[in-house]
């Protein structure tokens, strides 16, 4: 990844609750347990998914937070044809009751729970370029494979941040011949440069840095700017993504 300058969020709602303010000044890795307005950690829903997933785990953070990884990337398919810009789905707890989403989504839900479990968390964004993009798909987002502010988690564990891609599940991976990601709670777990037959897969054009909270008109603003006219980008995205994938 490219090396910018990281941004962060303010953990104090803002008077608009669909926007997140952004601040220069770093925030104490403490506060990265407060919920915020997308992120809302202490929300039932999502503590319900926390508890959940963190059945039968270890008591340790690293146990925990890899318990939480697993029942993201797999509990919830991913499905770029789910999209929907509407600001109220991109809510921890909206995500943590649906059964497929993208990688923002998915993020912003691992991210929330990792809180709840007390777990210092914050979201993080990257442009990707999918090389392994359907066609359809690429055709429906104006013919680009860049895919904006692609998410990902990163989580205090043992006295530093470590990156998490929680985005494809495994039955997906296996599908269409990627290695699943795994995360052990030590090491960075970024999306593979190479596919399983040796093709190009997923390269990091520009990373973003991270934040507290969800910032949605950025991104909204982004893809608007990438893909042209959103309600019609959305509108053509109805698809089989991992048969697309998989057909080649």
């Amino acid at each position: 990844m490219h090396d910018n300058q990281e941004s962060h969020e303010n953990p104090a709602p803002s008077k608009d609750q669909n926007l997140a303010k952004d601040q220069n000044q770093p925030i104490a890795v403490s506060e990265y347990l407060h919920p915020g307005v997308f992120i809302d950690a202490d929300h039932p829903a999502v503590k319900k998914f926390t508890d959940q997933a963190l059945e039968g785990a270890g008591p340790t953070p690293i146990e925990r937070a890899v318990a939480l990884y697993y029942a993201v990337r797999d509990g919830l398919r991913y499905d770029p044809y789910s999209m929907d810009m509407a600001a109220a789905n991109f809510t921890a707890s909206h995500i943590a009751t649906q059964k497929a989403a993208f990688c923002i989504p998915k993020a912003i839900l691992l991210t929330a729970c990792a809180r709840a479990a007390g777990i210092p968390a914050r979201i993080g964004y990257a442009d990707v370029r999918n090389h392994l993009c359907s066609a359809k798909l690429k055709a429906a987002m104006a013919g680009n494979d860049l895919f904006m502010y692609h998410g990902y988690v990163e989580m205090y564990l043992l006295d530093k941040w470590v990156k998490s891609t929680p985005a494809f599940n495994l039955e997906l991976c296996e599908k269409v011949g990627i290695e699943a990601l795994g995360f052990n709670g030590r090491d960075d777990s970024m999306m593979h440069p190479f596919d399983k037959a040796g093709r190009e897969h997923m390269e990091y054009v520009q990373d973003h840095g991270h934040f507290f909270d969800h910032p949605h008109e950025r991104i909204q603003g982004a893809f608007k700017e990438a893909y042209g006219d959103l309600d019609l980008m959305l509108g053509s995205m109805k698809g089989d993504f991992a048969a697309e994938v998989s057909a080649g």
